[in-house]
């Protein structure tokens, strides 16, 4: 499901347009993610939650000629589902 499919979804399911339901969706996005770029947690009780980690730089190798690199630290962005988005997905959701 792309991003028009999914405002369509739940422009049928809210009775909202289409329009505003594109802005809605993108007023989520913008604020979770200005709040994982401050460094905060975005939980969404029974979805999941959405943090920031970090990845320490590392030795890694070139696979095209076997050669070591280095790889620079980075900010990452995690995802953890929540217990009734895994229940669901695995068929337990009633």
């Amino acid at each position: 499901m792309n991003k028009l499919e999914l405002i369509d979804a739940v422009a049928s399911v809210t009775g909202a347009s289409k329009a505003a339901t594109a802005e809605a969706l993108d007023a989520v996005v913008d604020a979770i993610t200005n709040a994982v770029i401050k460094g905060d947690t975005v939980q969404l009780i029974g979805f999941g939650s959405f943090s920031r980690g970090d990845r320490a730089a590392r030795t890694g190798r070139n696979p095209a000629t076997g050669a070591e690199i280095q790889i620079a630290a980075a900010k990452t962005v995690k995802f953890t589902a929540g217990k009734a988005f895994k229940d669901a997905v695995n068929g337990s959701h009633k």
